[in-house]
């Protein structure tokens, strides 16, 4: 599949139904919540330095669930609250927030919220100091030019700077078959060419992400990236590439049954990389256009906040189809997605009884330079 297919295909599930990602990101939310403070933090410092009287905000992988509107909300009254404390005497700048998915994300559901959201505005203000908000939709993938020059104070990109801009294209080998047969991702059985594919692809996109960003952002604006990503060199852990050998394993299951073929999996090649620091940082240092401010490691809690006191593996089974569903569709169709993912559950569990699994997340926090 190359880039203008994916970017077209690939897309969190729409809508509120029982596998949709509004209804199945519980896990993203206790991630971000956990780095909430230092998001908010950033945005306060970003505007008591600045102090612009109309604020450019994007919010980049945006998705479609309630976390988009909610996590806009907190801008907001973080902005009010550094304002009324700097310069009290002064109007309250206006909000410009730019949504920004690939064309396939549901924006439909967003801005059927949006009344509510601007309700919800005004109750928070009833003293009479409601903010002015402007909020569009910018449908395209951010790996390019999306705003105009030095319009942007502030980015925002949660869990979406580890999906790739294509299947890194060396993958394939002269015929177009891919060289990491019986694997979804960089697994145990993967050859080092397929790390170093993966690691490349990587390197590229990040790169013209943070000069394309650059152009776009006012000298001393702040990005806040939220990426999930590994703990050290290697690049098969017990961690985030985990899960996708077990998708991986799940979908070998469905082959053993006769449910799919085996063709299926060789050619099925996911376009996500969970990078180490290291890696964050030495491309943040070689762009050269910003300064890491901050970069820490999360861990979310497997016990606490699973909706429906389900199990972890369930969780995670719910959470990677409602972000994998409409490639896997693609190229297994749906008739086996509930076996598949009910093995995939199972699965997560089983290994989780056998050894701890520790997926992690990077905050990572950048300024651009002056």
């Amino acid at each position: 599949m190359d880039k203008k297919d994916l970017e077209r295909e690939f897309h969190m599930t729409g809508g509120d139904g029982k596998t949709s990602y509004a209804r199945n990101s519980s896990l993203q939310k206790k991630a971000s919540d956990m780095a909430n403070h230092i998001t908010l933090e950033t945005l306060q410092q970003l505007y008591k330095e600045t102090r612009p009287k109309s604020l450019g905000i994007a919010d980049l992988g945006c998705s479609s669930g309630p976390n988009t509107l909610s996590t806009i909300k907190d801008f907001i009254k973080t902005v009010q609250v550094a304002h009324h404390r700097e310069i009290p005497n002064q109007p309250l700048p206006e909000f410009s927030v730019f949504l920004n998915d690939l064309p396939g994300n549901d924006f439909n559901s967003i801005f059927k919220s949006l009344p509510d959201f601007h309700i919800e505005l005004k109750r928070d203000n009833n003293n009479g100091d409601s903010p002015s908000v402007f909020i569009a939709a910018y449908p395209g993938s951010f790996y390019g030019r999306l705003f105009p020059e030095k319009t942007i104070h502030f980015v925002y990109a949660s869990y979406s700077l580890h999906w790739l801009s294509k299947v890194p294209p060396a993958l394939y080998d002269e015929q177009g078959k891919s060289i990491n047969k019986g694997c979804v991702s960089i697994c145990s059985m993967s050859s080092e060419a397929v790390s170093k594919a993966y690691y490349s692809q990587f390197k590229e996109d990040f790169s013209i992400f943070l000069k394309c960003r650059s152009k776009e952002m006012v000298a001393a604006g702040r990005m806040v990236l939220i990426i999930l990503g590994r703990e050290g060199p290697d690049h098969v852990d017990r961690g985030n590439s985990f899960f996708w050998e077990l998708l991986s394993r799940s979908i070998a299951d469905l082959v053993a049954q006769g449910e799919t073929e085996e063709e299926k999996l060789d050619s099925y090649d996911m376009h996500f990389y969970a990078p180490s620091a290291d890696e964050i940082e030495g491309e943040v240092n070689k762009e050269g256009s910003f300064e890491l401010e901050r970069l820490e490691m999360l861990e979310v809690d497997k016990d606490k906040g699973n909706e429906g006191d389900i199990s972890y593996g369930k969780a995670v089974a719910k959470t990677v189809r409602a972000v994998q569903e409409s490639m896997l569709v693609q190229y297994f169709g749906e008739k086996i997605l509930d076996k598949l993912f009910d093995t995939y559950g199972r699965m997560v569990d089983e290994e989780l009884a056998k050894e701890n699994i520790r997926p992690i997340t990077f905050v990572v926090v950048l300024r651009k330079k002056l």
